[in-house]
């Protein structure tokens, strides 16, 4: 008897957690600070993750990651067959689940797998697939990266203001640094990053033509560009560095395991409120964050070293994917000389 007991005991103290990974870069940068506050508070658990495919390079470079388990379904597909498949593949592996988001379709995979303690805000009828429900209170938790934390915490533990949130802390490959510099032919001036995407929508893109003026200005004064962001981002890559010497366009040039070690290189980045922005905070690089549909209280950058640019109009923020208003002044009215004299100070 003594020696189950001994042995329920090292369970709890050694738990092997699922988190069911949220889907957007910047979501699972942020997730980083749950990974880190499991592994602080159960110093032996194995954490594994599960997560869409695209994201594994990101989760290679969290040390606290133990496992990373692909789940790939296109976005807005149901994937049935794939999700229980999954599943049985994990079947007896792990003794608690934690779902991040809030979907009804992103529990079923630790339902299926039988895993016994499953944890997630209450949302989308998964009463039977979670069965440590919480209630999300916005008030409190009015920041993602605090709604992730908070699902690692024991569920009769007050949730209040003074919630600690670890910041993100991505590895770096100084080799790949180096050989990047070498393939991409970038040269020695020290780079500003530029990230003029936004997955979400219009509403939340600083200007092309202001980023484009802000690159010649930075140039002149000495600088490389490095455009970053993926294949979609591509045309508005070549918007701002065409006809520049020492403007590049990395946009869709490079792996996401790439873009860690390419913002990591840079002094400074300029980015819209987007996934490369929480990776750049995570490598550490200083932040000039440009905030227009979206709010800097619910998605900062998760860094010490960050500018916030942010005009709080009277129609900010408003969440939309294209400005209701239709003249995006949250975003026209943020100037690149101001952006400038902020990287110069």
């Amino acid at each position: 008897m003594g020696e189950a007991k001994r042995g329920d005991t090292a369970a709890r103290n050694t738990p092997r957690i699922l988190v069911v990974g949220p889907s957007w870069v910047g979501d699972m940068v942020m997730a980083q600070s749950l990974f880190i506050t499991l592994k602080r508070r159960h110093p032996g658990a194995r954490i594994g993750v599960l997560a869409p495919g695209w994201s594994l390079p990101i989760l290679e470079r969290m040390p606290e990651v133990d496992e990373a388990i692909a789940l790939d379904v296109k976005h807005g597909e149901f994937g049935w067959k794939t999700r229980r498949d999954v599943a049985r593949s994990l079947k007896g592996r792990f003794d608690r689940a934690i779902v991040l988001p809030r979907s009804l379709k992103s529990a079923l995979v630790p339902f299926l797998a039988g895993i016994p303690h499953r944890t997630g805000f209450t949302g989308e009828q998964r009463y039977v697939l979670l069965n440590d429900r919480r209630k999300l209170d916005k008030t409190v938790l009015d920041q993602t990266v605090k709604r992730f934390v908070a699902l690692g915490l024991d569920a009769d533990e007050e949730v209040g203001g003074e919630l600690i949130t670890p910041h993100p802390r991505l590895r770096v490959d100084a080799a790949r640094q180096d050989a990047l510099r070498a393939e991409l032919s970038l040269g020695e001036r020290p780079a500003i990053g530029m990230m003029p995407g936004a997955e979400y929508g219009p509403a939340k893109q600083w200007p092309l033509e202001y980023f484009r003026e802000l690159a010649a200005t930075l140039i002149a004064r000495g600088h490389a560009v490095w455009v970053l962001g993926g294949p979609k981002d591509a045309a508005a890559g070549d918007v701002i560095a065409e006809g520049l010497a020492h403007a590049h366009n990395l946009c869709g040039k490079t792996r996401l395991a790439d873009a860690v070690d390419l913002l990591a290189a840079c002094e400074q980045v300029v980015t819209n409120d987007s996934g490369l922005m929480h990776v750049a905070a995570a490598v550490g690089t200083r932040i000039q964050a440009l905030y227009g549909s979206s709010s800097p209280a619910y998605t900062p950058p998760l860094t010490d070293n960050a500018d916030i640019h942010y005009l709080a109009l009277s129609c900010s923020p408003c969440f939309e994917r294209t400005c209701p208003l239709g003249h995006r002044n949250c975003l026209k009215q943020l100037s690149p000389a101001s952006i400038q004299q902020a990287i110069q100070g």
